[in-house]
């Protein structure tokens, strides 16, 4: 069964290379934001409590969150199905457990993914007594409904990430980093204030580009990006080349994702 997500949620669009990109902007301080005391989370997407019409998704991409979960506190078991739920710890680290058994720490530095798939339950906890955990929650939306769940967890190889982008996600096995039930492609780079580096995306015109600045400051189409900044850029031409100018000592993780299913 093919899920279509309708391309909503893209105010101030505006055209940008051969009349044909678009983008839009997610600026850090307009982010959803929900403070439980244990959890203080932000949604670039709506999420839980949060919900903006012109915010629910880009493309098959559905949830980003920016989470920094307190010393000791997690989220008990709870079920999932039919998604891809990518983790991606950025300080501390974070305790899995689920109900296909398997038990895991993944630290600052590793990637995790689960495809719920017929469903799966599971819980993540922050393990160390004194430390926040920071991590990033991303689900995307599979291209196959009721698989067998699967867990995987990889350590990220940080050299290839310097002044270049790094991929860890992709729909193929074999490839580098971790895969999904999805045709996208994660990269993520580190650069020096001052470098230029550009991307093409691997399945264009159907894929979109969402950009997500984990540190520092980005020129990329005409827009500054700042830390916890967000844009998608989409319906581009074969040719086009999305480039970047680093203004600052940058950490920015791209997602590649069909802008329908």
């Amino acid at each position: 069964m093919l899920i279509f997500v309708p391309n909503f949620g893209y105010a101030n669009q505006n055209q940008t290379i051969g009349e044909i990109m678009k983008t839009t902007v997610h600026s850090a301080e307009t982010r959803g934001h929900a403070d439980h005391g244990w959890l203080n989370a932000k949604h670039s997407f709506s999420f839980a409590n949060y919900y903006d019409p012109e915010r629910v998704n880009f493309g098959m991409l559905r949830v980003l969150n920016d989470d920094i979960v307190a010393a000791g506190m997690g989220f008990g078991q709870h079920p999932h199905d039919n998604m891809e739920i990518i983790t991606i710890p950025l300080e501390g680290a974070i305790a899995h457990k689920d109900s296909m058994g398997n038990t895991a720490t993944v630290n600052a530095g590793e990637i995790q993914v689960m495809s719920a798939g017929t469903g799966v339950t599971h819980s993540e906890f922050n393990p160390l007594e004194t430390e926040a955990l920071n991590l990033l929650q991303i689900w995307v939306i599979p291209n196959k409904r009721n698989v067998e769940p699967r867990y995987d967890q990889q350590v990220l190889d940080l050299v290839p990430m310097k002044n270049a982008w790094s991929q860890i996600l992709s729909p193929n096995q074999d490839d580098a980093g971790v895969w999904v039930h999805q045709n996208a492609w994660f990269h993520m780079g580190e650069f020096e204030a001052g470098t230029e580096s550009y991307y093409n995306l691997k399945d264009d015109p159907k894929n979109g580009l969402y950009i997500f600045v984990i540190e520092g400051q980005v020129e990329v189409a005409g827009q500054t990006l700042s830390k916890r900044d967000g844009m998608g850029i989409w319906e581009t031409k074969a040719d086009d080349l999305i480039n970047f100018t680093f203004l600052d000592k940058s950490k920015v993780l791209l997602m590649e994702v069909p802008m329908q299913g």
